[in-house]
């Protein structure tokens, strides 16, 4: 029987949330699955993965084919390189301690990455709003300075009929 790891879609109308399973190559998409590993939800930014990594792990190495989404989102996890790593120790070529060590540096490197890209967002999004807020107290201002210049032409306006009624008094004596 053939095993592959592939997306399972849910959710509404153009919102798609994807579970990760693991199912039989013949059942259909949304159909039965032997087990599901983790969520993905690319409606948020940075996309959101949720994924039992030792499940993974242990499916992949027990020979489970990812299909391209699948395996995309197991590498951006680590499974494969945890993987590549643990059939480096099973053939002998480097220790646990040091295929542990560098995934974990690998991980480590990968999370602030993460963070970094949320962090920039986040700030990009700020300085978005700050302008927005800027513009926006521009616009005030423009409109009522010329709120206040029309008040002004109006309370004007009779302050010169009044000193043209006195030049008229004036001359008329």
């Amino acid at each position: 029987m053939a095993v592959k790891i592939r997306l399972a879609r849910r959710g509404r109308k153009k919102l798609a949330i994807f579970d990760i399973v693991v199912a039989d190559a013949r059942a259909p998409r949304d159909g039965r699955f032997i087990e599901k590993i983790g969520t993905y939800n690319p409606n948020t930014n940075p996309a959101s993965i949720n994924l039992n990594d030792d499940k993974a792990l242990q499916w992949v190495l027990n020979g489970a084919q990812p299909t391209d989404t699948a395996r995309a989102i197991l590498s951006y996890k680590g499974v494969l390189l945890k993987k590549h790593l643990q059939v480096g120790v099973n053939k002998g070529a480097i220790s646990q301690e040091t295929a542990d060590a560098k995934f974990n540096e690998w991980k480590n490197v990968k999370d602030s990455k993460i963070s970094g890209k949320a962090d920039s967002l986040l700030s990009k999004k700020e300085a978005e709003k700050a302008a927005r807020l800027a513009d926006e107290a521009k616009v005030n201002a423009a409109r009522a300075e010329a709120i206040a210049k029309k008040n002004a032409v109006v309370e004007e306006a009779p302050a010169t009929e009044e000193a043209s009624q006195e030049v008229a008094e004036e001359s008329a004596e």
